[in-house]
């Protein structure tokens, strides 16, 4: 039996969110029925409604939600209804990454979470009318009033912490945290430039400044943008537009250069002058994503002090730990997201995307 909800649909690539009534599919074994309390909105989001990724359209989107678990699927354990979650990407469960701790890097991560539109065996979870929309993306597709949820995509959260003020978490900022966490780990006397002072690069700002690192340099083109960057933790900071950032880069770091770069901008040119500032043995985290078939050239010779190069996808998270672990500085103000966030009702959507791309608006949250 089919349960009908609100969604926004995007009916082709390039056309806005339009709220339309769909119906959801019955829940499978291991799915859960969610209602949507909060939906953080994401590049990545608009780069799919955009046309920018095969994803089938007309569909829904979201990926970053946060709710009340309405109803399960008989084979699920990890949740029941009146659980409070946070909802993140799914994966198999079952492929060497998957078991090895590395959920990001499925070997099924791409159909189930960003191209497909489908559940792992092909069928649909939304519809309207005769016709079946794109959904499951990330195993959630949360812009909707009610999600249809992928088990694997559920972490159950603490109830009382606020959930518009941790819908984020499923996405942007796992990455931005993760890249200095999981990848960068720094360590004390350690400088760590983040690249792009968006929702992912102030996540990493602000999980640099719970290390040891000594140096925590942020760099932007948006001064409002590198002045909150101070205030969540970024000993220094570079305004590209005004100043060389490979001079800077040096004088800040006694031209030793930077052990660890967060680079978020998608941008290939940023990329590559992240790749020079490194120092011998430095690491750069490759997080911003350009178009499919985008190519960067590199100094190889540049390469052989130890630089490395380091692609990332979802600050290579295993959520079931990592989310929890966030929502607790969250509620205890040590990961000071609220400074991040705007919200808008679930029916300003657009306003919301228009925001976004102006640069008004650093993580907007929608509201249910």
């Amino acid at each position: 039996m089919s349960i009908p909800t609100r969604a926004a649909v995007v009916e082709s690539g390039g056309a806005p969110f339009t709220l339309s009534d769909v119906e959801l599919a019955e829940p499978g074994p291991h799915e859960a029925v969610v209602r949507m309390v909060a939906a953080g909105l994401c590049h990545t989001d608009l780069g799919v409604a955009s046309g920018g990724l095969p994803f089938p359209l007309p569909g829904v989107l979201g990926h970053e939600g946060a709710g009340v678990v309405e109803a399960v699927g008989p084979a699920v354990t990890g949740v029941a209804p009146g659980d409070h979650v946070v909802l993140s990407f799914t994966s198999c469960g079952d492929c060497r990454n998957c078991l090895g701790g590395h959920p990001a890097y499925c070997a099924s991560w791409l159909p189930l979470n960003l191209i497909g539109g489908r559940r792992a065996d092909g069928t649909g979870t939304i519809s309207r009318g005769d016709e079946e929309l794109g959904g499951h993306f990330f195993g959630q597709s949360s812009f909707a009033e009610r999600a249809l949820v992928d088990e694997r995509s559920l972490v159950k959260v603490d109830p009382d912490v606020p959930l518009a003020s941790i819908a984020p978490l499923g996405c942007g900022v796992q990455t931005g945290v993760g890249a200095v966490w999981n990848v960068l780990k720094p360590v004390t006397g350690s400088t760590v430039v983040v690249l792009g002072a968006g929702a992912v690069g102030l996540s990493a700002v602000m999980a640099a400044a719970l290390t040891p690192a000594t140096n925590i340099v942020a760099v932007d083109r948006v001064a409002e943008r590198l002045s909150l960057a101070e205030e969540l933790g970024a000993t220094h900071t570079v305004n590209a537009a005004e100043a060389d950032l490979a001079e800077a880069l040096a004088d800040i770091t006694g031209g030793q250069g930077a052990d660890g770069v967060v680079e978020t901008t998608g941008n290939v040119g940023v990329l590559r002058q992240g790749v020079d500032a490194l120092a011998a043995r430095g690491t750069l985290v490759v997080v911003g994503a350009p178009p499919f078939g985008t190519e960067v050239a590199l100094d190889v010779n540049g390469l052989l002090g130890g630089k490395q190069v380091v692609g990332l996808t979802l600050g290579d998270a295993e959520t079931q730990n990592f989310i929890p672990a966030l929502v607790r500085l969250v509620k205890e103000g040590r990961l000071p997201l609220h400074r991040l966030i705007s919200t808008y009702p679930f029916a300003e959507i657009d306003q919301a995307v228009r925001d976004m791309g102006a640069g008004k608006a650093i993580k907007p949250v929608l509201t249910f």
